[in-house]
């Protein structure tokens, strides 16, 4: 016997049978997923639909109600007057015909004219609807954009750190074009398309009958179904070309953005052929788009010929047997283009709807993320008397599996420069941030002068203290704007003040545009010390009783850092001051420096007892002046 007689073979035809239905199943579940997606997406959609509707039908703003039904009045006057239009030119038709003649006695030469101003006051009723709603349209994209802008600013600072900031300002942009989009096609398009459909298909039916209007709605429905079906299939097309294109597109910048590596290697060949191989997929996609694109067009023409070519053929019929004139005849072929026109469109439109809805959803749902940091309802101002910052047993982890902060307690009295100092990683300026209540602690209590701040208005405890971050950004405007930044109103006397406290009047006074010198994108036009004292004078600026630097000199040269020193010193005068250093030069003379270690306070003393005791901080110290020295 064979060694592997024993075991069971399956018959081929079982084996070949298996990878259909496998293919099967899968098809399945494919066209499940989309099912799926599509009814959560349209689901998705209304809801966005519902969120709009109250900014274009405010309880508490009358005008925009007025606004609204005045547009939507003349909306219906311009669609009465566009289905009325093609029955004065039937009249004018039959008054021309031989032996023919009108019901209105206004001659030819009237009815023209009279066809004329219909034509006329259709267009003056559009044009007075969109300037009448004009203002109600900018006012509701305003209100989305401010409460989308205010929103993101009260949003944590955790929810920032995972998200790009240009992703945000892209998803506003996106969202508020949306809201544009759909209120000009829905409002403007869609429902007006949908009226007019309605009023057309009545005059058939009660002009001539129903065999007319049973023309017309078929050809609609066929077309609007042909439309859809086929735009869902070209969505999913132009997604996959859209996406070769950004393959093709990451490659070619990211070949160009080396382009000393690629010589270094001898690479531009391969480069090309790399570059070639993501644009010939994209052509491959491309085509496949041309050509659903080629189909859509020729199927839409298709249904409208022949529901234009039925219709005119019964109206060709009517006149021949004499129940119809040639001006009813004209006048059917009249409302069948004035149908198809708006049609044509329908497609694109539907897209974009589709498009608007999904932009308009994210950004309904970034103003449906909650606010981490949010004030008590009973929560009160802030009130400082001396500056006294406590930390009593603060625990805090930014994930809760990796704590950072294990129980630190500590005083800065009034007046006070206290430092905080450790390895990196030791939870340095998890406590800056703690203090600022970007985030707010898991267990024990901060507090500011006996009040915890989680108790306390946020916008009072911001006020209360000054910031001095290690990398001072800067808005890409002047210095005097920048600098004035730290209080709003401030004069032009209080901001040079703060600039000579800073230590960079005197620098700002050389420079040919003095205080109206642009400093660039972030500050970039100034050097590192020269941003730092900026930062420095708009803090001084603020004036507040507690100063918090976070680093302030750790990315600057040994004599900048002297010069920041010196300004920082003059800073901190009369206010507490609470420091949190790298290099430990810059803390000498504080008043109490406290040595973290793995989120725990391992020593504490004036820098000459620390010294003293040989422990952490001597170690720290004597390795940065050994490091300077060198």
């Amino acid at each position: 016997m064979a060694p592997n007689s024993a075991t069971p073979q399956t018959p081929p035809s079982t084996q070949a049978a298996d990878v259909p239905g496998d293919a099967q199943t899968a098809a399945k579940t494919d066209a499940k997923t989309d099912k799926a997606f599509a009814r959560a997406e349209r689901s998705s959609g209304w809801r966005t639909i519902r969120k709009v509707m109250p900014y274009l039908w405010p309880a508490d703003m009358p005008w925009v109600r007025r606004r609204v039904t005045i547009a939507m009045a003349l909306l219906l006057l311009a669609k009465l007057v566009s289905v009325i239009t093609p029955m004065l030119y039937k009249e004018a038709v039959d008054s021309l015909a031989p032996e023919g003649s009108s019901t209105l006695m206004l001659g030819a030469v009237g009815l023209t004219v009279a066809y004329g101003l219909a034509r006329l006051m259709t267009v003056g009723f559009q044009q007075l609807r969109d300037a009448v709603f004009a203002r109600v349209g900018q006012r509701a994209l305003r209100m989305l954009a401010l409460e989308t802008f205010e929103h993101i600013h009260k949003l944590s600072m955790r929810y920032h750190i995972t998200r790009k900031t240009g992703g945000l300002s892209r998803i506003i942009e996106r969202g508020v074009k949306g809201v544009d989009f759909l209120l000009r096609f829905m409002l403007f398009s869609i429902g007006p398309l949908v009226l007019e459909l309605l009023l057309i298909g009545i005059i058939l039916t009660v002009l001539f009958d129903a065999r007319y209007l049973l023309v017309v709605s078929v050809t609609i429905a066929l077309y609007v179904w042909f439309t859809f079906a086929v735009t869902e299939w070209r969505v999913k097309l132009r997604r996959q070309m859209n996406d070769q294109d950004t393959d093709a597109n990451q490659k070619a910048i990211d070949s160009l953005l080396n382009f000393e590596t690629v010589k270094y290697f001898g690479a531009e060949a391969r480069e090309a052929r790399r570059y070639d191989a993501a644009m010939a997929q994209y052509e491959i996609a491309a085509i496949k788009t041309n050509y659903s694109l080629a189909f859509l067009n020729f199927g839409q023409s298709l249904l409208i010929t022949c529901g234009l070519v039925g219709v005119m053929i019964l109206a060709a019929i009517g006149v021949q047997d004499g129940t119809l004139t040639v001006g009813d005849f004209v006048m059917v072929n009249a409302y069948m283009l004035q149908i198809t026109l708006p049609l044509n469109f329908l497609g694109t439109v539907y897209r974009e709807i589709r498009q608007a809805l999904v932009d308009m959803g994210e950004m309904f749902e970034l103003l449906g993320q909650p606010s981490e940091i949010k004030d008590d309802t009973d929560a009160k101002p802030l009130r400082v008397s001396g500056g006294e910052v406590t930390l009593d047993n603060i625990r805090f982890g930014y994930d809760p599996a990796r704590p950072i902060l294990r129980g630190i307690s500590l005083t800065a009295k009034p007046g006070q420069m206290v430092a905080i100092v450790g390895s990196t990683g030791s939870g340095k300026s998890t406590i800056g941030r703690l203090l600022f209540r970007f985030y707010d602690v898991s267990d024990g209590a901060l507090r500011i002068d006996g009040q915890d701040v989680r108790r306390v208005t946020q916008s009072s405890l911001h006020a209360a203290i000054g910031v001095v971050p290690q990398d001072t950004v800067l808005f890409n405007d002047t210095i005097r704007y920048n600098i004035a930044y730290g209080r709003d109103g401030a004069t032009q006397s209080e901001i040079e003040a703060a600039a000579k406290a800073a230590q960079i009047h005197s620098f700002i006074e050389s420079l040919p545009e003095g205080y109206d010198t642009q400093v660039g994108e972030r500050g970039l036009k100034l050097s590192g010390g020269e941003k730092q004292r900026v930062g420095i004078a708009r803090t001084l600026l603020k004036d507040p009783p507690i100063l918090l630097l976070d680093e302030a000199t750790s990315a600057l040269d040994s004599e900048t850092e002297q010069d920041i020193k010196e300004a920082l010193i003059q800073a901190g005068r009369g206010r507490t001051v609470l420091t949190i250093a790298h290099r430990l030069s810059t803390i000498a003379e504080a008043d109490l420096i406290v040595v973290l270690e793995q989120g725990e306070i391992v020593e504490q003393g004036t820098h000459d007892a620390l010294l003293a005791q040989s422990g952490r901080y001597a170690q720290l110290w004597h390795r940065q002046q050994s490091e300077t020295a060198s």
